[in-house]
């Protein structure tokens, strides 16, 4: 008699007493929290979400800015009065004056001044070049015209014009920008960059403070790629300055401004931050804990970023909210100084068809500049818009509540009841986003409660009217047919539930073979092999598969298998990778094992390689398997034979290699055309995890990689000489003696003249 155990009572009794409806809760609220919490899983939400944010803007409407900051822009007025831009810089060292004389505390450039003013000193350079070229010998002509280049030089004026500013308690500061993309950045040289980063100082943050060691080690900052920087002699004459960078959200409007970028391992602070420190003669520091960072403080300011530093902007309304004064009128002193005196000035330009459009909540024409008097603003006013961790929190607890209270209430009520429920319930958790929006300056995730409340009660209406109706007509009418025979005829009448077919997914395939095999097997009777085999396919296959790879078959002693496929796998390149190391590691365990009680030297041989392939049921319709082909499969086949030619057990692709050198210790072996391939391959041993190398084998990879240059530029002597000291470091090193052996017969027989380095393997 067989007697329930407790836990099949438990099952059998939560089977009875919890309905499917439950179970629907309890998977769109884990569903939707899992959605919440990481975000970017459905990005057309994320883009809702940014929309709700700038609906909540226009719900609140619009706010009167302070008097701290002033705009004085090159507007259509200054252009018409004082002529088309880009002006002169002695016109710049002017308003710098007009300005100073005004009494503004801090001047502020939105503009970068990248190249030098030629259009003054020009003509004069020219007559003092042929004066030389007429070899004229009168000194006191030639000292007039050096002295007319200094006078009518406008970038001197302008350094001048700063330079003065700042000792008469003037602070000047200048903006410049960083290249964020790495393909801007092929025209710049190392000495051009080391220029820019010299001229850029002013900006780089002198104070960072680091909640523990773990947060000194946080790398998760906006990495930029090279600074465009303004000339060395207007550079130098203010020691403040800031980049301009405004990075858009995924639908292209303005909403952060970077707050800090790292650029050489050093972290720079934006134009507007640098501005405020200048302006209330406060030191700025950045401070970083485990996540990212916290916040960034001016003097007792403290700014909430989020972990990248980035700083949400709290609009005061529409273009043009902050008044703008025309720089003409500043030239001309047609300006009160009362409305300069004491001031962050904002020098930037608005005039249209010059200056860079921008799109705001508020606005799809707004100037760039006014988006850093919007920041600033907001912060001498410390009012700030920001989502602190308790905010994720209070999002996840919307959820289980508002979602919880629906399910609960639906399967109990009638149709119209829950339908205005839900609304109700919609409605209210808009209202209260909008009033944290608007009195507290916290932005709650509106989209994935709403999408929880929306899911929760469709989901379940559709369960009470379709399902639970499906249900009860079959419980009433499918008595009659309940035996008959039910999956070969299901099959049969809808023969599309099993259909043939692949996907293009990225993977990488793995490709492993027994070295001599064939002659172990000849040595062991079929008993004895068979169970060394199983138990070395036994060992080899739990690895793959707490990898999260995938075993694709076995053919004899040969393993196939692939990662990140069928399961989503996104670091699938580390994952094979590291399957590998352990599949070498477990197996120089079982060979002391073997070699002991078998007499047997097992070793393997395995390839990688980590690109595009076609993965799915294939065959037949009556017989298919789960399997994988094309290019990549057909490279990790071969780079496992090509273990042969090197001595190596453990060969990767160059794709592999580059997805997963985070974690490993690899050498590039060399580059070869295999056999079915017309374009070279490059190839690497895989040796173990980097952080398990020890000093001889890094010493060693190094003398080789060297050996290896040396080779591919024909220096056989020199090649040799760095081959043979990798081998003492590693000891009988297999590919050291490869290319040795190589590089000799070279010397006697040279590659053909168009050689490309790559060597041409014979066989498959």
């Amino acid at each position: 008699m067989n007697v329930p155990t407790p836990q099949k009572r438990f099952i059998t009794i939560i089977k009875k007493k919890v309905s499917p409806s439950f179970f629907i809760i309890l998977v769109i609220l884990a569903a939707c929290i899992i959605a919440g919490s990481s975000r970017h899983i459905l990005p057309f939400l994320d883009i809702i979400e940014l929309k709700t944010i700038d609906l909540r803007f226009v719900a609140r409407g619009e706010k009167s800015p302070g008097r701290d900051v002033v705009l004085a822009v090159i507007d259509e007025k200054s252009l018409e009065k004082e002529g088309k831009w880009i002006w002169p810089r002695k016109k710049i060292a002017a308003l710098v004056q007009r300005l100073v004389e005004a009494g503004a505390r801090t001047i502020v450039f939105d503009i970068v001044f990248s190249e030098p003013d030629n259009t003054s000193v020009a003509a004069l350079a020219d007559l003092r070049q042929a004066m030389d070229a007429l070899h004229i010998e009168n000194p006191a002509l030639k000292a007039h015209a050096d002295q007319l280049i200094v006078q009518t030089d406008n970038d001197q004026h302008l350094a001048a014009a700063i330079a003065a500013a700042g000792a008469s308690g003037t602070a000047v500061v200048l903006g410049h920008f960083f290249h964020i993309k790495p393909d801007e950045t092929a025209h710049i040289t190392p000495e051009i960059l080391s220029r820019h980063q010299a001229t850029i100082a002013g900006a780089a943050c002198r104070s960072v403070q680091y909640t523990s060691e773990k947060a000194f080690l946080n790398t998760g900052f906006l990495e930029v790629f090279a600074p465009e920087s303004n000339i060395p002699v207007i550079a130098e004459a203010t020691p403040y300055s800031g980049y301009f960078n405004m990075v858009s959200d995924k639908d292209g409007v303005i909403r952060w401004v970077p707050g800090i970028f790292q650029f050489n391992n050093t972290l720079y602070a934006h134009l507007s931050m640098n501005a405020l420190a200048a302006y209330l003669d406060r030191p700025l520091t950045v401070f970083v804990d485990e996540t990212g960072v916290s916040h960034i403080q001016i003097g007792d300011i403290r700014i909430p970023t989020d972990e990248l530093g980035r700083i949400m902007v709290n609009y005061r309304g529409r273009a043009k909210t902050f008044p703008h004064i025309p720089v003409t009128d500043i030239l001309n002193r047609q300006v009160d100084p009362a409305r300069l005196k004491d001031k962050l000035v904002l020098v930037g330009v608005t005039a249209t068809g010059v200056y860079d459009l921008r799109v705001t909540p508020f606005d799809t024409d707004f100037p760039g500049v006014e988006i850093n008097a919007n920041l600033m603003d907001s912060i001498l006013a410390r009012d700030f818009l920001h989502q602190p961790v308790q905010v994720k929190l209070l999002d996840i607890a919307a959820m289980l509540l508002l979602g919880g209270l629906l399910g609960w209430l639906i399967p109990k009520i009638k149709v119209i009841s829950g339908f205005m429920t839900a609304i109700a319930l919609l409605t209210g958790y808009i209202l209260v986003c909008v009033y944290f929006f608007s009195t507290r300056g916290i932005v709650l995730n509106t989209v994935y409660p709403a999408v929880t409340i929306v899911l929760m009660y469709i989901s379940l209406s559709v369960y009470r009217y379709v399902v639970e109706e499906k249900q009860k007509r079959f419980i009433k009418n499918a008595f009659s047919t309940y035996l008959a025979p039910a999956v070969v005829d299901q099959l049969i009448a809808s023969p599309d539930r099993l259909m043939l077919g692949g996907e293009e997914r990225q993977i990488t395939a793995f490709f492993s073979d027994v070295a001599g095999f064939t002659s172990i097997s000849e040595k062991l009777a079929p008993d004895a092999l068979v169970e060394l085999l199983n138990e070395f396919l036994t060992e080899m296959s739990d690895i793959i598969l707490d990898q999260k790879g995938m075993v694709d078959k076995y053919e004899g002693d040969a393993i196939i298998a692939m990662f990140g496929a069928p399961n989503d796998l996104e670091n699938h390149a580390q994952a094979a990778c590291a399957a590998t190391i352990k599949m070498q590691n477990r197996l120089s365990m079982l060979r002391e094992k073997w070699e002991k009680e078998k007499n047997l030297t097992i070793r393997m041989r395995a390839g990688l390689c980590s690109g595009p392939a076609v993965v799915g049921n294939m065959g037949s319709k009556n017989r298919m398997d789960y399997t994988m082909m094309g290019d990549t499969v057909n490279t990790a086949a071969r780079l496992e034979g090509v273990n042969k030619v090197y001595g190596t057990f453990s060969m990767i692709s160059e794709t592999t290699y580059e997805a997963a050198k985070a974690i490993i210790f690899a050498r590039e072996l060399d580059a070869i055309n295999v056999v079915g391939k017309t374009i070279p391959v490059k190839i690497y041993e895989l040796i173990g995890f980097r952080d398990q190398a020890d000093d001889n084998q890094i010493q060693g990879i190094r003398l080789y990689e060297n050996g290896l240059n040396a080779y591919r530029q024909r220096q056989w002597d020199l090649a040799i000489g760095f081959f043979e000291q990798a081998m003492t470091k590693i000891p009988d090193d297999p590919p050291s003696r490869v290319m040795m052996a190589r590089c000799r017969a070279y010397q006697s027989d040279p590659p053909a003249p168009d050689w490309n380095g790559a060597y041409v393997m014979q066989t498959k």
